[in-house]
């Protein structure tokens, strides 16, 4: 990556400097490298200078002088200068940037790819919602953000497992087993009453019926408890099958789906149980046994088992964190959570140090709510049922594109607004039209290439020289850097403004430059532009590819 290389540069002009006695001798501190906000800066800028003054005790404008002297000469480089006061701007040649579409189409779709990663075993977790009812648009901000982050990590050099954590035992499923079986004794005429607490929505109404359609009325013949759990077995299935086809229209695929109640049939909870008692971290109060998080980090102690001898949903998160960490041997766990979720932090490093692992190990990704608009008023309710909005009504309704790339648009920990309207108008004003317009555009003049100059892949890369060619070269070669990005800070949100200024500096080449001449002087020039054109849908496929989009032929 040109960063890294510019970076190391840096690094041994100083020591080379230091060697020849012109900087005295000090520890090397890290080496900032950014992109300046104005392009005639050049490409790169460091404020090293600045932050070697003290250490050096000279003016950074002297030390940057000594480090110009010292810096080895490249082919990638072109203008190097100093700025007040003392900032060294670092300009890409204009040959070598050339030259870089045929790195890009060498590279074809592996471009972009780093290792970071080095193969390290991730696992994301990511979903995860109670299997009670349809995904709603919160649950799929977490399931978009946890898919792409995937994508990106893969690309960044890690083997990332992607999993969906099926939360089927617990106060909440017998909850939804005792209101389902009394929708179905409901359909089939039955006096029967919702549990309190219990689940009101209209699809516990037609799942009822459905299965009433199925089964007739054998579930009301047998013992009360065994009827519930077999009806809820029933109804945990067509949860399921549900979010598998809601996740599936958004183009998601999950390696694994991890039942919660496998962790008891397992022995795994019984294992953490004996872990604790042998480490000392647990307490009997109250009648509850008691996980001494304060011990160990956390803010509050946790009850694991409470008064009534049940597990609490504590109890779960260890068993299932032993057996990622110890009994599938990840190396890092990210758990994709809600913000109602933001003070469990704690308590979960607290968990990993009472299992002797390394809190490090896992990362809590938290994301904030989303709120729907149209019409700029704020969308509680479903215009269908009147109730819950879920996800698979959103995404018939404006296109799993749109909402994977309005889901992920921004940062995790920022609160999201949805426009609705916005998300399907077919204009510049959508950043999903925009962007993808502008591979549906490449594809065409590739189209319309072919038949013309079916040879334009023997075009000569040199030729390209105009600005807005540079520019787009330029922005290209960003992409690397917005994968390294995304994975070191967990922020795939990146990608999508990455999309938008990549198509907007192709959309500016294509106004500014013809890529497709009659006249016979610009033939080669033709092939060179065109070899442009198809980097450019390489890049921006790949942009989209990591995002989960599609990337539309023709619009």
């Amino acid at each position: 990556m040109i960063k890294h290389e510019i970076t190391e540069l840096i690094r041994q002009a100083i020591r080379k400097a230091q060697k020849k006695g012109d900087l005295s001798s000090f520890t090397l501190p890290e080496i900032p490298l950014e992109h300046p906000r104005q392009a005639e800066h050049g490409d790169y800028a460091t404020p090293v200078c600045l932050q070697l003054a003290n250490l050096a005790r000279m003016a950074p404008v002297k030390i940057a002088n000594i480090l110009i002297k010292y810096l080895p000469e490249t082919d990638y480089l072109g203008q190097i200068e100093i700025a007040h006061p003392g900032y060294i701007n670092f300009a890409l040649d204009s040959a070598w940037l050339a030259q870089q579409v045929e790195a890009i189409l060498a590279a074809a779709e592996d471009y972009g790819n780093i290792d970071i990663g080095h193969g390290r075993k991730v696992q994301v977790e990511y979903g995860s919602a109670n299997p009670t009812g349809p995904l709603h648009v919160g649950s799929g901000r977490n399931v978009v953000l946890g898919d792409s982050l995937a994508n990106v990590l893969e690309a960044a050099g890690y083997d990332v497992q992607r999993e969906y954590y099926v939360n089927d035992a617990g106060s909440q499923m017998r909850l939804f087993n005792e209101t389902l079986y009394a929708r179905y004794a409901q359909a089939l005429g039955q006096a029967a009453e919702i549990p309190e607490g219990g689940y009101s929505g209209q699809y516990m109404i037609e799942w009822a019926q459905e299965i009433a359609e199925e089964e007739g009325d054998r579930y009301l013949n047998m013992p009360h408890a065994e009827a519930v759990a077999a009806i809820g077995k029933v109804g945990l299935a067509k949860v399921l099958n549900c979010i598998k086809d809601d996740v599936e229209l958004l183009g998601v695929h999950y390696d694994h789906w991890y039942s919660e109640q496998s962790l008891y049939d397992d022995g795994y909870f019984a294992r953490i149980m004996t872990l604790l008692r042998q480490s000392g971290h647990i307490v009997e109060r109250e009648g509850a046994i008691w996980f001494t998080a304060t011990e160990l980090g956390g803010d509050k102690d946790e009850v694991i088992i409470r008064s009534d001898g049940e597990p609490g949903y504590f109890a779960s998160d260890i068993a299932y964190h032993y057996n990622k960490f110890v009994e599938r041997g990840f190396d890092w766990v990210i758990d994709v959570w809600g913000a109602d979720h933001q003070g469990h932090v704690p308590r979960m490093k607290a968990m990993m140090r009472a299992l002797g692992l390394d809190p490090e190990r896992l990362t809590l990704l938290i994301y904030q709510l989303v709120t729907l608009k149209r019409g700029g008023e704020v969308v509680r309710l479903s215009k269908r049922t009147g109730d819950m909005i879920t996800l698979r009504e959103v995404t018939e309704d404006v296109g799993p594109d749109a909402v994977r790339f309005f889901l992920l648009a921004r940062a995790a920990d920022s609160q999201m607004d949805f426009d609705l309207d916005l998300a399907v108008e077919q204009s510049a004003e959508n950043p999903v039209y925009y962007v993808q317009y502008g591979h549906a555009r490449i594809a065409s003049i590739l189209r319309y290439a072919t038949e013309r100059i079916p040879d334009f892949a023997n075009g000569d890369a040199s030729l390209l020289r105009h600005p807005a060619e540079l520019a787009l070269i330029r922005q290209m070669l960003l992409l690397p850097e917005v994968v390294e990005q995304a994975a070191e800070n967990l922020a795939p949100h990146h990608l999508t403004y990455y999309a938008q200024d990549l198509a907007s500096e192709f959309h500016s080449f294509y106004k500014e430059c013809r890529v497709v001449s009659s006249d016979p002087a610009d033939a080669e020039l033709n092939k060179a532009r065109l070899k442009l054109v198809s980097a450019a849908k390489i890049v921006l496929a790949k942009t989209l590819s990591l995002m989960g989009m599609t990337t539309p032929e023709r619009m």
